[in-house]
């Protein structure tokens, strides 16, 4: 079995309230990458520059995580976002974008990045989403991620991609934006019309949902004394989510499957904003994934079936 991802591989610095950190490695297609690898053997698809040196692709390798398909662009630097998060956490400003050879990636799949099961479709232009998806002729399950600005410029073609996967993977509130529904749960169904059999409905520090048409499962994020970094929590979570799946590969996804990938996506993205960029889950291990996604069902859990006497 194996995963392919294709998305950006970058460079961030971000200032939070607690501290500030300079071009740290990130990016959509690392994060996820880190927490897939968890449960599969992993293949990104990406680009870079040649500021990315051999230590930045030791953070992968360690990891087991097969780079071969990232290109590197000589004479041009790699993809470079900085941001400033607000004391809420849950909100930032963009500081600075710089696509460098981001802005004319066209993903190029070898043959093992083509034949695997299960593909993320990180954030990226839809259309490059669908030659990705032409390229995937072996794919049994594929999930994808977008935003506000393909939504708003490039929304044919996200529909054309969305006709074609299984998975959706966005924040509630692009959902909402997308289908013109006022809350997330109207706006899910709405996006199961579209085409995927699964929407996932992220909702940042307060947790995600996972609908289907068999039903809904809502999980909170886990709990934390601290948050030192939120960049990447998302794809981390998508990573630890669809990972899971990767990793238990019947077909059709059963709702069981889901509510476990949930549960081991919110655990890895937990870790995730304990430190910044990819720190803490670079040297994660199992064994704490396994204790965090135990401790989150022992909060999240209670007997419905107690009889209580109401007194109306």
């Amino acid at each position: 079995m194996s995963l392919t991802v294709v998305g950006s591989v970058a460079f961030d610095s971000v200032e939070t309230p607690f501290d500030k950190r300079e071009r740290m490695l990130g990016g959509a297609a690392t994060h996820f990458a880190l927490a897939a690898s968890f449960f599969d053997e992993v293949h990104v698809v990406g680009v870079v520059g040649d500021d990315f040196t051999a230590e930045h692709e030791g953070v992968l390798t360690a990891h087991g995580i097969h780079i071969d398909d990232i290109e590197h662009v000589a004479g041009g630097k790699t993809f470079f976002w900085a941001g400033k998060y607000h004391d809420n956490m849950n909100s930032r400003d963009t500081l600075d974008t710089q696509l460098n050879v981001f802005e004319t990636f066209a993903p190029k799949l070898s043959p093992s990045s083509q034949t695997s099961e299960t593909v993320f479709l990180a954030n990226i232009q839809p259309s490059l989403q669908l030659d990705v998806l032409d390229q995937c002729t072996n794919a049994k399950f594929v999930a994808l991620d977008s935003m506000d600005l393909w939504i708003n410029i490039a929304k044919d073609d996200l529909l054309k991609v969305l006709a074609r996967v299984d998975c959706v993977i966005l924040n509630d509130e692009e959902i909402e934006m997308l289908t013109g529904k006022p809350t997330s749960v109207s706006a899910a169904q709405a996006l199961l019309d579209l085409g995927p059999s699964v929407v996932v409905a992220k909702q940042g520090k307060y947790g995600a949902g996972v609908i289907t048409r068999e039903g809904s499962f809502w999980l909170p994020a886990y709990p934390l004394h601290e948050v030192n970094d939120p960049t990447g929590a998302g794809d981390t979570f998508a990573g630890g989510f669809v990972g899971y799946l990767a990793a238990h590969p019947e077909r059709p996804v059963t709702f069981e499957a889901l509510r476990r990938a949930m549960a081991y996506g919110s655990a890895i993205a937990s870790y995730n904003v304990e430190e910044f960029g990819t720190d803490r889950v670079s040297r994660l291990t199992g064994p704490e994934v396994v204790a965090r996604v135990q401790e989150l069902e022992k909060i999240t859990r209670f007997d419905g079936a107690t009889q209580v006497d109401l007194r109306r």
